[in-house]
C-alpha cells in the first residue's frame, strides 16, 4: 500500500519583482503534480503573500518546497494537505 499527497494548501511570502504566472509555471513542471493555482492575499512594498493550492497524484512535497525556494519565496506554513492511500 502507498500514501499519496493529493493537494497542498500553502501560505508563502514571495518577492514582488518574481511573477506569479513564472512560479506557477515552476511548481506544475514538479513530478506528479496536475495543477497549481496561486492567489494573492497581500501585497507589501517589496514582497507579496500568495497562497499557493497544488493539486496532483503523487505531490513530492521535498520537491515542492526547493522549488519555492530557489524562486526566492519562503513557505509560512502549510495549510491544508490531502492524502489518499492506493494499492500497489
Amino acid at each position: 500500500m502507498s500514501i499519496s499527497i493529493r493537494k497542498l494548501l500553502i501560505d508563502a511570502l514571495k518577492p514582488r519583482e518574481i511573477p506569479i504566472t513564472e512560479l506557477s509555471k515552476a511548481i506544475c513542471s514538479a513530478r506528479g503534480v496536475d495543477e497549481v493555482d496561486i492567489i494573492v492575499t497581500e501585497v507589501d512594498a517589496r514582497t507579496e503573500t500568495v497562497k499557493i493550492t497544488i493539486t496532483g497524484t503523487d505531490i513530492d512535497f521535498d520537491e515542492i518546497s526547493k522549488i519555492i525556494t530557489e524562486n526566492s519565496a519562503a513557505i509560512r506554513s502549510v495549510d491544508q494537505v490531502t492524502v489518499s492511500k492506493a494499492q500497489r
